[in-house]
């Protein structure tokens, strides 16, 4: 135990550095992004999606620098498991999660489309360069469509949430985006070291150490502003950040790894990890779209369905249930 203590305190460091970089990168950049007179809805499209994915993206750069390819791959799967059954479990739990008409018809066909992208990478058991290039290639694309989409669109909560981001000089901008960003790059090199010293000290895979405890921690910044969202009357926000940070997941965290070392994997990265990924989203968008064709028979139906307390209490168990998968099996 003693031994596994310096590795120990190095995830809890990092995963507070990490937590705390990834949210002084985005108030300098979202800051900045305010004073050049950038609409609020295109910042919390661009940087602040990208800033609360900074984390998992640092992580897997940092772990296929290592060697550590697999640890990346799990971060990216774990993540988005925990994005669903525990991040929208417990804002669910907290108040009934309102889901809009468009998740059905254009969010949701995007990230099913995605999701079956990465399902197709990891099928062969190996995460090659080309396709990985391809995969971070179509981020540019999706966010031009979605920029273009949402600027003629705006959502009032989204812009409320971008909006409430200080506005200070760019100096100060600057200064916060570069701490940020460095206080992010050392805390990942100190993270990525303590989960590789666990792994290899207690007889884990590195894969499962991503799964879990990587994961769950990188997912952190997510899981705070989903419930304080909720707190604050902001539910729609809970479950676009969720959808915004799995297409991320797949098209930057994972290929990136991809890039940097293409990675032969073991057969459990698909056959276990990614289908439970794809049943927890299946779950998720079906549930959105059956209640809403339900409404939609109704006379003076909304275009806005909500998730109920026990849809998250239902994601909770099936998020533990599948550790009681993994665990014995590492």
């Amino acid at each position: 135990m003693n031994e596994l203590l310096p590795a120990y305190m190095a995830i809890i460091a990092g995963l507070i550095g990490l937590v705390w970089g990834a949210d002084r990168f985005v108030v300098g950049a979202a800051s900045a992004a305010k004073n050049f007179g950038i609409a609020p809805m295109v910042i919390g499209l661009t940087v602040v999606s990208i800033g609360t994915s900074a984390p998992e993206i640092i992580v897997s750069i940092n772990a296929a620098l290592e060697g550590s390819g697999t640890l990346a791959v799990g971060n990216a799967l774990g993540s988005n498991l925990a994005n669903i059954g525990l991040v929208l479990g417990v804002t669910a739990l907290i108040a009934p999660l309102p889901a809009q008409r468009h998740l059905v018809f254009q969010e949701g066909p995007v990230l099913l489309f995605v999701t079956a992208l990465a399902g197709y990478c990891l099928y062969d058991q190996s995460l090659g360069r080309t396709e990985s290039l391809v995969m971070l290639l179509l981020i540019p694309l999706l966010l031009w469509v979605t920029v273009k989409y949402k600027v003629q669109h705006p959502d009032a909560e989204e812009v409320a949430e971008v909006e409430e981001i200080a506005t200070t000089s760019n100096g100060a901008a600057a200064m916060w985006f570069i701490i940020g960003l460095l206080v992010m790059l050392l805390s990942s090199k100190i993270l990525v070291w303590g989960a590789i010293t666990t792994a290899a000290q207690m007889g884990i895979s590195e894969l499962v150490i991503g799964l879990t405890v990587v994961a769950i921690g990188t997912s952190l910044p997510e899981l705070a502003a989903s419930v304080t969202s909720a707190l604050r009357g902001h539910h729609d926000i809970a479950i676009g950040n969720v959808f915004g940070s799995n297409l991320f997941n797949f098209l930057a965290v994972m290929p990136i790894a991809g890039v940097i070392s293409p990675l032969q994997l073991d057969g459990a990265v698909f056959y276990r990890d990614y289908l439970a990924v794809t049943a927890l989203t299946l779950l998720l968008l079906g549930s959105i779209a059956v209640h809403y064709f339900r409404k939609r028979k109704l006379p003076h139906h909304a275009t806005t369905v909500h998730l109920s307390r026990k849809f998250g209490g239902v994601m909770l168990v099936l998020y533990v249930l599948y550790f009681v998968v993994l665990l014995p099996t590492s």
